[in-house]
C-alpha cells in the first residue's frame, strides 16, 4: 500500500483598503525583486517574491499564491507577505510562496470592458484585464516556475478592483488558479456584469475542482450584491465548484480585511489519497476547514473515474479547543 499525501492550500488575508493612511505600514520582509519585459502590457513589471524561511533549507517545492496590488510602497505586499510568515510560523497554515505584481496602471489593468460611461470616468484607460491576465499566464507563470521550486497548485487574492479581477479570472479563464479569494470585489463594474453572466459561465465550467471564498463588508450596496453572487453559487450547485461567502456586514471597505482574517486562516483544503495497489481503486478524504468546523468527504473511486463506492461521507468534526460535538452521516 502507498500513501500520497499533499496540501491543495487556500486560506485567506489579503490586501488591505485603498485607504492607506489610517492602516499602519508593516515592516518591509526580506524578499527578491526583479522586473519582467512585458509583451501583453506593453511594460515592464515589477515583481516582489517572498519565500518562507524552510524554503532556502528544504529542497521543498511550495504552492504559490498570486496578488496584484503587491507592491512595497503603499501596496500589500508587506502586510501579506508578513502575515504569512506568521501563520507558517504558528503551523497555522502550510508553507507557500507569495508573488506580488507592483502596479503601474491599476484601474486599467483590474477592470474588464465596460458600456457604462461613469465606470470609464474613474481612470483614462480603463477595460485591460484580459492583457493583464495574459500577462500573468503567458509571461509571469512561466517566470516564477523557473526561477522558484513550485508545484501545480496556484491561488490568486484581491481586494476591491483587486478582488473584481479575481472574480472575473475565476468565471472566465478558470483553469489559470485552483483557488480564488476575494474581498468586497467592486461587482458593480459594467452593470453588475459578472453577476448578470455568472449563471452562463457556471454552465461551461471545467470538470476540475477549483475553489473560491470571498467576503463582502456592510458598505452600502456591497452587501447586495454578494448575496446575489452567492445566490448563483448556490443555485447552480455544481460539485467541482467549492464557494464560501463570509457576510460581515458590520464591518466597512477599509476594516473587512482585518477583520475576517482570523476567520479565513481557517479556510484551507487537506487532501490526502491512498492507493489500493492491484485493484484499480483510490480512497480521496478532502477536509475543508471553514472557521471552527470541517467538512469532511471520503469517496473511493475507480482509476478508470467510471465507479465510485461508496456514497460520499460527510462528517463535521472539531477544530482543536472549538466545537466538541461530532456529527456525521452517511
Amino acid at each position: 500500500m502507498r500513501n500520497v499525501y499533499y496540501i491543495l492550500f487556500f486560506t485567506f488575508v489579503i490586501c488591505t483598503s485603498c485607504s492607506y493612511t489610517s492602516i499602519p505600514k508593516d515592516t518591509i520582509p526580506e524578499h527578491d525583486t526583479f522586473t519582467v519585459e512585458s509583451k501583453q502590457v506593453g511594460e515592464t513589471r515589477t515583481m516582489n517574491v517572498w519565500v518562507p524561511p524552510n524554503y532556502k533549507t528544504t529542497t521543498d517545492s511550495l504552492p504559490v499564491m498570486y496578488m496584484a496590488d503587491g507592491g512595497i510602497v503603499d501596496e500589500d505586499f508587506p502586510h501579506i507577505a508578513n502575515t504569512l510568515a506568521a501563520l507558517i510560523q504558528s503551523k497555522s497554515i502550510p508553507p507557500m510562496i507569495l508573488v506580488g505584481i507592483a502596479n503601474t496602471q491599476r484601474r486599467r489593468d483590474l477592470t474588464g470592458p465596460t458600456e457604462v460611461a461613469k465606470d470609464k470616468e474613474i481612470a483614462p484607460v480603463v477595460g485591460g484585464s484580459e492583457k493583464f491576465r495574459a500577462f500573468i499566464k503567458e509571461e509571469l507563470l512561466p517566470e516564477i516556475n523557473k526561477r522558484y521550486r513550485t508545484t501545480h497548485e496556484k491561488s490568486i487574492i484581491g481586494e476591491s478592483l483587486s478582488g473584481l479581477f479575481v472574480v472575473e479570472t475565476f468565471f472566465l479563464t478558470p483553469d489559470m488558479f485552483d483557488n480564488y479569494i476575494a474581498f468586497d470585489p467592486s461587482l458593480w463594474w459594467n452593470n453588475q456584469y459578472l453577476i448578470r453572466s455568472a449563471a452562463e459561465h457556471l454552465k461551461h465550467f471545467p470538470i476540475k475542482e477549483k475553489r473560491i471564498w470571498f467576503a463582502g463588508s456592510g458598505t452600502e450596496g456591497v452587501s447586495d450584491l454578494m448575496n446575489d453572487l452567492a445566490g448563483k453559487f448556490k443555485t447552480a450547485n455544481i460539485p467541482n465548484v467549492k464557494w464560501y461567502y463570509s457576510p460581515e456586514p458590520k464591518e466597512k471597505h477599509n476594516t473587512i480585511f482585518r477583520a475576517t482574517k482570523e476567520k479565513s486562516h481557517h479556510l484551507g483544503i487537506w487532501k490526502k489519497i491512498k492507493l489500493f495497489k492491484n485493484t484499480g481503486f483510490q480512497m480521496c478524504c478532502t477536509d475543508i476547514y471553514f472557521s471552527n468546523c470541517t467538512f469532511r468527504t471520503v469517496r473511493m473511486i475507480h482509476l478508470s473515474q467510471s465507479l465510485l463506492l461508496p456514497a460520499p461521507l460527510c462528517i463535521y468534526k472539531p477544530v482543536k479547543n472549538l466545537y466538541s460535538r461530532l456529527a456525521s452521516q452517511v
